[in-house]
């Protein structure tokens, strides 16, 4: 489980973030703060926190100084930037002092999901451990840039798609729509309709299996793995 602490000056909005990072599978709110000073009492006390959801306007401070003081004091936690502030100046600063990410508010749940799920598979590939060759490297990296997810169309549930979306991410090779019932427990038209979608936003790609007769089967790839 990821342990996240949510750093906004706004309570509600605060609140707010901490329900979206709850909905996201394998992330947990360990605590919340309203203020730099309150946010590095957390930082000590919460000792295996691994990511700061971090608002830069803070009614005491900043969030980047806060950042600069957690690191000052030997705390590894990552921390993804969650604020209004758009100037380029402070997005600098942020690259600098080690932000995985920047997400400007005000956004939507999806935005915010995108970018947790594309730290989760970081952190997958980073804990796998070893020597990387320069494809991997690039795939690391890119999981950091990973752009919004789309919304999805009418119909589709988020977290049917979730579901199977985190089927192809975990698979070792290509999936049939089939495949993908049997193992979640959805329809197979279900799971057809979801990764259609995944193909036609770019997450999956779709690859044929020729038989001895009859239509090839269509089977999907996480797109990561092509």
């Amino acid at each position: 489980m990821i342990e996240v602490l949510v750093v906004d000056d706004d309570t509600r909005v605060a609140r707010v973030h901490a329900a979206y990072v709850e909905k996201v599978p394998g992330f947990h709110v360990a605590g919340e703060a309203h203020n730099a000073a309150e946010a590095l009492w957390q930082l000590q006390t919460l000792p295996h926190l691994d990511l700061v959801l971090m608002d830069h306007h803070l009614p005491d401070d900043t969030g980047l100084a806060v950042v600069r003081e957690m690191r000052r004091r030997g705390h590894q936690a990552d921390v993804i930037m969650v604020t209004a502030a758009r100037d380029v100046s402070t997005v600098q600063a942020a690259m600098r002092h080690g932000a995985l990410q920047y997400l400007v508010k005000p956004f939507a749940f999806a935005g915010l999901r995108a970018k947790l799920e594309a730290y989760a598979r970081l952190r997958r590939t980073l804990d796998g451990g070893g020597e990387a060759e320069q494809a991997e490297v690039d795939r690391i990296f890119g999981t950091l840039s990973a752009a919004p997810e789309p919304e999805l169309p009418k119909g589709h549930s988020p977290t049917t798609a979730g579901l199977v979306r985190q089927m192809l991410m975990d698979a070792e090779g290509p999936l049939s729509a089939q495949q993908i019932a049997d193992r979640t427990g959805l329809s197979r038209q279900t799971a057809q309709r979801c990764l259609k979608f995944l193909e036609r936003t770019g997450q999956a790609r779709l690859t044929l299996k020729y038989g001895d007769a009859g239509r090839p089967e269509h089977r999907y790839v996480w797109a990561t793995r092509v």
